[in-house]
């Protein structure tokens, strides 16, 4: 897999991107066929079962729009684009139907790799509701986990200010361009959400927000995390949508149960007559998270091959792997956050991420507000 992209690399990513008609799906097939980006647009360049207007534009892109997406890019150290060539392209994400290309991210790419929960809901919500998403989106980031949404007003919000306001990690995945706030009203949360967690969009800078964008990345937020929870959600509220896209991912959804007489709650009440999971605490979520935890940390240790055996290395030794040794070193009974513990042991922060849940699961490391330490 691409660790960092050559500049032609880069550029060939960001024309098939802006591609129209070429989609995420046939994107990906294209880079696997082909090896990498640069190759797979020389070839789409030829390729005639593509339509008309895809090939004009891969052969005579904008320029123009092509420098915005670099300058935007060159803007900040924590702007990036994360192919799904890439190693720090997030593990669940990858295998997912109709996954996207490629995210552009805002703020801290290592974020990605953290055990996430979903929160939705809907727009509109009650004052119950948005009480329910801040407690729920608190109790999870004071878990270690890290709280993922969309950004939208209700629910969303209140997910994200409550996982913000307990000093825990979140993420908010836009179905606008990645430089675009929507709603105008949140952009003092993005802002903040830049500074501890990230902004991630699959739309390149400057794509203003349709109606089938917001649908299209739910997709991403049930993708990456390891469970969704419906707060409130009328019976056509998008948040459906979302809990949908996570049973077809395999991923557990659940859904707070409410009065008859709200309609706000007759979402929750359909999801659960279809299997959804009826909680009424955090810790019910989290408890049956963590058996699907251990097998998606199972599914990490032999994908980056962080682990010589098929269990993990016991505590203070190592199991005989250099790297789990390097981490357990770097640990102690004093919290470290993620960036310290790269400065420590120089690994990559993806690598690390999947290695300090491998070992949170066993019992090893205990995670508390986004920092780690050795439990004793």
């Amino acid at each position: 897999m691409e660790s960092k992209l050559s500049s032609a690399n880069l550029r060939a990513w960001l024309i098939l991107l802006r591609a129209p008609g070429l989609g995420a799906s046939l994107l990906r097939r294209l880079i696997a066929a082909q090896g990498d980006a640069a190759s797979a647009l020389e070839f789409a360049r030829r390729d005639t079962a593509l339509d008309a207007e895809s090939r004009a534009w891969l052969n005579a892109p904008d320029a123009a729009l092509v420098d915005d997406d670099l300058a935007w890019l060159d803007a900040s150290p924590c702007h990036h684009l994360i192919p799904c060539t890439s190693e720090d392209f997030p593990v669940l994400l990858r295998d997912v139907p109709h996954a996207p290309a490629a995210l552009f991210v805002s703020g801290d790419p290592a974020v990605l790799w953290t055990p996430q929960i979903a929160i939705v809901g809907a727009r509109n919500a009650s004052a119950e509701g948005l009480g329910n998403a801040r407690a729920f989106a608190r109790a999870f980031a004071l878990a270690g986990d890290t709280v993922t949404s969309g950004l939208a007003e209700g629910v969303d919000g209140a997910a994200h200010a409550g996982a913000l306001d307990a000093g825990g990690k979140t993420i908010a995945v836009l179905g606008t361009g990645i430089d675009i706030v929507f709603p105008r009203q949140h952009a003092e949360l993005a802002r903040r959400i830049e500074a501890n967690g990230a902004l991630v969009s699959e739309f390149a800078p400057g794509t203003p927000g349709q109606p089938k964008f917001f649908p299209r990345r739910n997709r991403i937020i049930s993708g990456m995390s390891l469970g969704t929870l419906v707060v409130e959600a009328s019976l056509k509220s998008g948040s459906l949508i979302t809990a949908r896209y996570a049973g077809e991912q395999g991923r557990e959804v659940f859904a707070l149960p409410g009065s008859i007489h709200n309609p706000l709650a007759r979402g929750c009440h359909k999801l659960i007559r279809e299997g959804a999971k009826l909680v009424e605490t955090a810790q019910e979520v989290l408890e049956e998270l963590r058996g699907v935890g251990a097998l998606l940390a199972e599914g990490l240790r032999e994908r980056l091959a962080v682990a010589e055996a098929a269990q993990p290395p016991p505590a203070g030794t190592g199991g005989g792997d250099p790297d789990y040794a390097r981490l357990l070193a770097a640990l102690s009974d004093t919290p470290s956050a993620l960036d310290e513990l790269v400065e420590r042991t120089a690994l990559r922060p993806a690598a690390l991420s999947s290695m300090l849940l491998v070992l949170e699961l066993d019992g090893v490391v205990l995670a508390e507000n986004g920092r780690y330490s050795r439990r004793v």
